[in-house]
């Protein structure tokens, strides 16, 4: 029995019934359904009881105290639009329901080398060849688990991949050396309707079995990475990009929509990078300030200690002594006299330059 069947609201059950009408998938119905439950178990009431103050505070909870996701976040606002909109028939509620801007991140990719330490350290050959195909054709997890041996044409050298995300069928090269892994998987395993079964062979294989295995390989492998199985369906469309394969070609290859959604891996691609140089390339080579030329040049040449007097009669007397040798000196230069006693002339000014007047306030 499906998740959604054991929710017994009359409501939801309903809901249920609307969704089926439309051919949502049934991942989609149980997600959906999900929240609309938690939403009415949070106030203890049915659905047709709660507003947009409930709805309001239903979404702060999401955010403060359980501290969601944003895509969990989306999604339950998906469920409660749907609830309001289709099977309340109260669209007026729907306006009062926002979405939550999602952080934009960048997938993780693997390369050549961490791909090749990963798929050496994957001892069993069912894990293996599931990871090599999502690898290799960059499929998602459900569609490679869910593949059969039917759908691998080896004279062709293609995949016929069915019912993937959007209820879509699409082509998916295979290359030889693929071909040749799943031969000899084939071989060992022998599978009948599923080409990866589970424990018993009508059912596929699982993906929380998969998921365990590769976590245990990245771990062997030494990768730092958080990489999943997933992340060999961003490693196969980011390979494809620096191999100089067209935006249009690998959207068409990994089953999206819009090819908007492909030009993430514009970002993480290395040829992007490389053709992008530092402005430090053409600086010149010496760039050291004058704070710390003079810090090199005092740890260079230190100076020498001038001689300091511990007696202040002393300090006080050279001091006097050197004020008027330099005193003296000015006036000299100044006047071309020698000085006598008596009282110090004033200094004059030695430049051409008259004093700047006193600005008017």
């Amino acid at each position: 029995m499906t998740p959604y069947r054991k929710r017994m609201n009359p409501f939801i059950q309903r809901m249920v019934e609307d969704m089926q009408l439309r051919n949502l998938a049934p991942a989609t119905i149980d997600a959906y359904t999900y929240h609309v439950d938690k939403f009415c178990r949070h106030f203890n009431k049915m659905a047709d009881e709660l507003g947009p103050e409930e709805i309001r505070e239903f979404q702060l909870y999401l955010v403060h105290e359980r501290k969601v996701s944003w895509s969990a976040f989306n999604q339950a606002v998906c469920g409660l639009r749907f609830l309001y909109e289709i099977t309340l028939q109260r669209p007026w509620e729907v306006r009062h329901i926002p979405f939550g801007k999602r952080p934009k991140k960048l997938p993780v990719v693997l390369s050549d080398e961490e791909a090749s330490r990963l798929f050496e350290c994957l001892h069993n050959p069912k894990h293996r060849a599931v990871l090599l195909t999502c690898y290799a054709a960059g499929l998602r997890l459900r569609e490679a688990t869910h593949l059969r041996v039917a759908d691998i044409d080896g004279q062709r050298q293609q995949i016929h991949v069915h019912n993937s995300k959007g209820a879509k069928d699409r082509m998916v090269p295979a290359s030889p050396r693929l071909l040749a892994e799943l031969r000899a998987y084939w071989v060992i395993h022998r599978p009948g309707n599923y080409l990866f079964p589970g424990k018993t062979p009508d059912r596929p294989l699982s993906s929380a079995t998969v998921q365990k295995a590769c976590k245990l390989g990245i771990a062997l492998a030494g990768i730092r990475k958080a990489a999943t199985p997933h992340t060999m369906r961003h490693s196969f469309a980011t390979s494809m990009l620096e191999a100089g394969v067209d935006v249009l070609t690998i959207s068409k290859l990994l089953g999206h929509s819009s090819f908007v959604t492909t030009m993430i891996y514009l970002h993480v691609r290395r040829q992007h990078f490389d053709r992008s140089p530092s402005p430090i390339d053409w600086l010149p080579v010496r760039q050291c300030p004058k704070w710390a030329e003079a810090s090199l040049s005092e740890s260079i040449f230190p100076q020498e200690p001038q001689p300091t007097n511990t007696s202040p009669s002393c300090t006080s007397e050279a001091t006097s002594e050197q004020t008027s040798q330099q005193t003296s000196e000015v006036t000299e230069e100044a006047t071309g006299d020698t000085p006598t006693e008596g009282p110090a002339a004033p200094i004059r000014r030695t430049s051409e330059r008259k004093p700047r007047k006193k600005r008017r306030r």
